[in-house]
């Protein structure tokens, strides 16, 4: 039975980043291009990034072109997606699948992020 679990997910500052991993199992992961998708309440799944199965091809999205980067450890049958300057509008559930994503969808992952910064403290002496 393939199963695919994804992690990595959570709370980030705008600007700030992230490593999402996929973790696959039941199937011959090197065999398969692989990609992410994610998706906001009200709205379709969207495509986000894709690997060819040797990892030597990736492509992506216009709206993460530059910011994020695939990969995959086929010895691990992991697929990951390392987040770079994470902006609000990348708020999401994250997925896995194969592409085109044929696989049952995993329990994704939730990436939620804070528009606030971590701040910097200000201190006054008189």
């Amino acid at each position: 039975q393939v199963r695919l679990v994804e992690s990595g997910g959570g709370l980030v500052q705008a600007g700030g980043s992230l490593r999402l991993s996929c973790v696959a199992s039941g199937l011959t992961f090197r065999s398969y291009a692989m990609a992410w998708f994610r998706q906001t309440p009200g709205k379709e799944r969207e495509f986000v990034s894709r690997i060819s199965g040797s990892g030597g091809i990736s492509g992506y999205s216009d709206f993460v072109k530059g910011r994020f980067t695939i990969s995959r450890d086929n010895a691990k049958k992991t697929v990951f997606l390392e987040m770079n300057n994470v902006k609000p509008e990348d708020a999401a559930v994250y997925y896995c699948n194969r592409d085109p994503p044929t696989l049952t969808w995993g329990q994704g992952t939730q990436v939620t992020v804070s528009p606030w910064g971590q701040g910097t403290q200000v201190t006054v002496s008189s």
